[in-house]
């Protein structure tokens, strides 16, 4: 048994099946990472493209919705410096959202409204129930779905070349009516897109900036931003859509070559496996790092408690029976009762649309981390992420 208290068989029985998702064209190649207690275990699997790049341990990926949970814990340090409260109206900062008006039915036309029963908080943005999202529905069923396209408005899967400049890019969603009353019930993404305008203005400075002053310099999250700069090129991924095989962004083209005018604080990020586990082990140290200490433990345990009312809950979800097991806390998924080997109560984390995925569970005191080149749909996970956690748990030994 490891120092990690793992079985090392085991651990093979791990790679040996996350490898058959490799050699059966599923992905082109991955790399995993579990730690626990200490112990670091960081496995690439397979290659960067279809023309057999060797992938890497430091390989850099495009993680997408991985990019929220980072939101979140800067939206926290903001509120712990008292620049931001939680139960505080954006209206302060966001004007442009001030004054709210709510469709009477989200595939209403757009004028068929009623006010806002009140403004909008901090905590709204967090736990995703301020009244608008993405609309789990074909694209343009619905009149708000035409329109948020039309404004760029960055709904669909990320594009760092398509939405505007954070204040355009703000004042073009305040022109649009909200799909439900704040707090009525959850739609995703998009209340981090706005946090990360909330914070840029709260901040005084850019949210890049400030992301990569107050979080990845102190964890050393070298890789980690919203471009890979040319000198890191050669250790970008090739991006590909779900079947592994047509590319959904290229290296030599990518459009994470520059900084985008919008810094995406739902999806916009770019990281590595090294990168992101030291974000992770710092929120399974309840705000600690080697070195010092990024949030405070009550500011890790308000973002990794359920939020979600039973109400909010019955409201929407990412998909049905999904809030019967989980929850909502900032910015992230919350496990709320036992569903199936990997996935414990307790365990706290999200996934990403364009392969990545990352949870911490305390009660194992384990982080596990998987990140690929092909796209996955993040809220119905699939059976490479579910059998990748699987493999996680099953390689405990103690």
């Amino acid at each position: 048994m490891s120092g990690g208290g793992f079985s090392k068989s085991r651990l093979g029985r791990m790679r040996e099946v996350m490898a058959g998702y490799v050699e059966r064209g599923e992905v082109p190649g991955l790399v995993l990472a579990v730690s626990r207690r200490g112990e670091r275990v960081v496995e690439p699997i397979g290659a960067t493209d279809l023309d057999g790049t060797p992938i890497r341990g430091d390989t850099i990926f495009r993680i997408s919705s991985l990019t929220k949970p980072i939101t979140a814990a800067a939206t926290m340090i903001c509120v712990e410096e008292c620049k931001l409260r939680l139960d505080e109206p954006v209206d302060r900062l966001l004007p442009e959202l001030a004054d709210r008006a709510v469709l009477r039915q989200v595939g209403g036309p757009l004028t068929d409204t009623v006010p806002a029963s009140r403004p909008i908080t901090v905590r709204d943005l967090l736990t995703f129930v301020w009244g608008f999202g993405m609309v789990i529905a074909p694209p343009g069923t619905y009149p708000i779905q035409r329109a948020m396209d039309e404004l760029q408005l960055g709904q669909g899967a990320p594009d760092p070349a398509v939405p505007p400049p954070p204040d355009e890019w703000i004042r073009r969603l305040g022109t649009l009516p909200l799909m439900h009353q704040p707090g009525a019930g959850w739609m995703y993404n998009t209340g981090s897109d706005v946090l990360g305008v909330l914070i840029a203005r709260a901040a005084g400075q850019p949210f890049d900036a400030f992301l990569r002053e107050r979080v990845f310099e102190p964890l050393q999250m070298a890789d980690t931003g919203f471009s890979v700069p040319a000198a890191s090129l050669a250790r970008l991924a090739t991006g590909y859509q779900d079947n592994g095989v047509d590319v959904y962004d290229g290296v030599a083209d990518s459009k994470w070559r520059r900084p985008p005018a919008f810094p995406s604080g739902a999806g916009g990020l770019v990281s590595t496996v090294p990168d992101y586990l030291a974000f992770g082990e710092m929120m399974l140290r309840q705000g600690q790092y080697d070195g010092g200490r990024l949030l405070s433990r009550a500011s890790v345990e308000v973002m990794t408690t359920d939020h979600l009312t039973p109400g909010q809950k019955q409201e929407s979800g990412p998909f049905a029976g999904y809030f019967d097991n989980h929850g909502w806390g900032l910015g992230m998924s919350v496990v709320t009762r036992r569903d199936g080997l990997g996935e414990p109560a307790g365990r706290f984390g999200w996934n990403g649309g364009l392969g990545s995925v990352w949870y911490a569970d305390p009660g194992e005191d384990m982080v596990t981390i998987l990140m690929t080149g092909s796209a996955k749909f993040v809220l119905n996970p699939p059976n490479i992420y579910r059998d990748f956690w699987t493999l996680a748990y099953q390689a405990i030994d103690d």
